[in-house]
């Protein structure tokens, strides 16, 4: 099971299938099988039908920022819809492809999956914030030396996901990043460009420490 599908299940207390609303004051701890932080749980009396908005505020890219959804919103919609961060691909909306994936208290997270409800209190990350002080993130370069991009919908993706592997293993062989990005599915590249991009990175990192 890669990194991606884990923290979704994690984030969330569990699969997500057939959940109703997620209580933003739930649980919080560590997921027994993964090590996750796990942040919400189903509430099953607060029913994702209605229209009503609410104010959701998220921490997103090291900024507070508030908008109005509905219950049922995800965090996919919130950051493409209300925030205007289309950076974030809306794909196969089942969690399957990894186009959506974001970072969220340091695991990455499947948003077009994960309510937008959920996440507030948590520390985002989307592609738009791997940027600093106006250069890209070696990630984001090495992507694009290799040819790891080409078509560039599932790049987003790609790029949160092994952002996140390489905060916490900084040198992963090539069998650890293939796992960690089994995740994000690519159509283009045949995944190879992709994984030299990932150590490419790692090495430019290691050169910096």
């Amino acid at each position: 099971m890669s990194q991606v599908a884990v923290a979704r299940d994690a984030w969330l207390g569990g699969p997500i299938g057939r959940c109703a609303a997620v209580d933003t004051a739930g649980t919080r701890g560590l997921n027994s099988k993964s090590g996750a932080r796990a942040v919400g749980r189903v509430n099953a009396e607060a029913p994702l039908e209605t229209d009503e908005k609410l104010i959701c505020r998220l921490n997103v890219n090291g900024e507070i920022r508030a908008c109005a959804i509905t219950p049922h919103t995800t965090l996919l919609e919130a950051l493409r819809y209300s925030l205007g961060l289309t950076g974030s691909k809306q794909g196969c909306d089942k969690g399957d492809c990894g186009a959506c994936t974001v970072v969220a208290d340091g695991l990455p997270v499947l948003s077009c999956i994960t309510l937008a409800l959920a996440a507030q209190g948590r520390e985002v990350l989307t592609v738009e914030g791997l940027a600093k002080d106006g250069r890209p993130h070696p990630i984001q370069d090495a992507l694009d030396e290799t040819g790891g991009a080409q078509c560039g919908f599932c790049t987003p993706g790609i790029l949160m996901s092994a952002w996140a592997l390489l905060q916490r293993n900084p040198r992963p062989s090539r069998e650890e990043i293939a796992r960690e990005l089994s995740g994000n599915l690519c159509r283009c590249t045949g995944y190879t460009k992709i994984f030299e991009a990932v150590e490419r990175a790692a090495s430019r990192l290691a050169e910096r420490a």
